[in-house]
């Protein structure tokens, strides 16, 4: 079985005459007749009731039909999607994030790519930047949305570009605040203020870069951070702060995760700011991963 049997059989369900269904095709009767033949000898079924007079459909032919159509349809699609797929304008694309990229970079870019390429599929996987850097190295997604550690630490055969920069900022608890246990003094809060507080954070083995970051704040600012819960995701970690549990430094476009009980606040002074940006392959050649990637550089100019 073959296309060109199938153009004939609807040819001939839509003329129900082998005559002018052969002239619409422009051929003789007879190689079509024998064509049908073959088909449903191929098929095990009979399409079509003949008679001297008449030719119709059998059930099984007319409910086949319209399979048949929507196989044609398919068919006569495949070259657009080709070209499509060849111009990065459709396949599928895997994508990992860190949780704070949720609350900032990543669903404008998402929404951007999207928006300008429909047939894409986009499939989104929250995980940890060491997580994503394993996955990247063996193939497993095309591209992350990472905390960056120190360049030098990065994969030879990864590229990176930084999407946006933003300051720590504290979350504390709303009662702490209204009670006075925390002083924000104009809106901000110093270190120091801090520095008795339990601190909820990533813990290192996952998020070294982040952790350090908030470390080597405390450390260079003459405090001891005292670590009393540790949690690999930031809705946890602010969870956690919400139910009194402790204080967080995190990125400022968290204040975009809004949770009873928990307050942002300003550091006083020049708080650390923390890097959020786009890995990939290098030797990745998927057109779609250039787009989403062109994308990202464009996004890249309007958030900085």
């Amino acid at each position: 079985m073959d296309l060109r049997q199938l153009r004939y059989f609807v040819m001939v369900a839509e003329e129900l005459h082998f005559g002018r269904a052969a002239e619409r095709l422009g051929m003789t009767q007879p190689p079509l007749s024998q064509s049908i033949l073959a088909l449903e000898q191929e098929l095990g079924v009979i399409l079509f009731a003949r008679t001297k007079r008449m030719v119709a459909l059998t059930p099984a032919g007319a409910q086949w039909l319209p399979h048949v159509h929507k196989l044609l349809d398919d068919a006569a699609a495949l070259p657009e999607i080709a070209r499509q797929l060849s111009r990065g304008e459709a396949g599928l694309l895997k994508v990992a994030f860190v949780s704070t990229a949720d609350y900032s970079v990543l669903p404008p870019l998402v929404s951007g790519f999207t928006a300008a390429y429909p047939a894409v599929q986009v499939t989104l996987l929250e995980q940890t930047s060491d997580l994503q850097i394993e996955a990247l190295l063996d193939g497993e997604i095309d591209a992350g949305f990472i905390i960056p550690p120190p360049q030098a630490a990065l994969h030879p055969s990864l590229d990176y570009f930084a999407l946006l920069r933003e300051p720590l900022v504290a979350a504390i608890p709303e009662a702490w605040a209204r009670e006075g246990r925390i002083r924000c003094v104009t809106g901000k809060v110093r270190l120091v203020d801090l520095e008795a507080e339990p601190l909820i954070i990533f813990p290192r083995r996952t998020a070294p870069a982040f952790h350090d970051l908030i470390t080597g704040y405390y450390a260079v600012s003459g405090a001891e951070p005292r670590i009393g819960q540790e949690a690999i995701q930031m809705q946890t970690i602010i969870s956690l702060v919400s139910a009194g549990m402790g204080i967080a430094l995190v990125p400022r476009s968290l204040e975009n995760l809004g949770r009873a009980g928990v307050r942002y606040v300003a550091l006083e002074g020049e708080p650390p700011s923390i890097e959020t940006g786009l890995v990939w392959r290098r030797d990745n050649p998927s057109p779609t991963l250039s787009r989403f990637v062109g994308i990202a550089r464009t996004l890249a100019g309007e958030v900085r």
